[in-house]
């Protein structure tokens, strides 16, 4: 039976590993939000369970700090940071890669808010975001932006999240989202605002 059941997850793991970019779509609005347990740029555990109990979420996943137009999403939320604080509403950014790393990218974006690092892609999975790059495509963000991507994330699949965001009400449910799979699509401050507006959090 062990062998059996060993066989079935082999199966069901190499069958997520075969995903494609254009399957993958993303958790939909009114969908309850997977909250795990994840480490901080110190290393630390964050329950993320525990913190939308305090309140509305916004998660934004975002490819590494190799990534130009992560960096430019994280730099332009940081004008958002401390209205959003004042709302109550606590802005996560997520990512596949190690504590270091998360580091790197809170320095380059000079960001106030929490960056998660998503060992073995537990989050990114659970929100129907991880595929594989093409094998051309790991070897040129690896020769041209410097990103092995099994050393940063410290996972061999080489993994990648499409980038999104994600605002989550404090009953832990996704109300607004924003998912395109052309990675230099990313959500805007003022759709963000809105759909804060749409809360009612004042």
């Amino acid at each position: 039976m062990k062998s059996i059941f060993l066989g079935l997850s082999l199966l069901l793991s190499t069958a997520y590993n075969a995903q494609s970019l254009d399957s993958i779509h993303g958790l939909p609005v009114g969908t309850k939000a997977p909250l795990y347990t994840l480490q901080n740029l110190s290393g630390d555990k964050l329950d993320l369970k525990e913190l939308n109990a305090q309140g509305p979420l916004l998660l934004v996943f975002y490819r590494g700090h190799w990534c130009p137009y992560c960096n430019r999403h994280l730099s332009e939320l940081q004008e958002i940071a401390d209205s959003l604080n004042e709302l109550g509403v606590s802005l996560v950014a997520i990512a596949p890669e190690k504590p270091e790393y998360l580091a790197e990218m809170k320095n380059e974006t000079g960001a106030s808010f929490t960056f998660l690092y998503d060992e073995s892609y537990r989050m990114i999975k659970a929100y129907d975001l991880a595929f594989l790059p093409s094998e051309a495509t790991r070897l040129k963000y690896k020769t041209l932006l410097g990103a092995d991507l099994s050393e940063l994330s410290g996972d061999s699949r080489e993994w990648l999240p499409v980038p999104a965001t994600f605002l989550i009400d404090s009953e832990g449910i996704i109300r607004w989202r924003h998912f395109n799979p052309d990675y230099k699509e990313r959500s805007e401050l003022a759709e963000i605002l809105e759909a804060l507006a749409k809360l009612n959090l004042n």
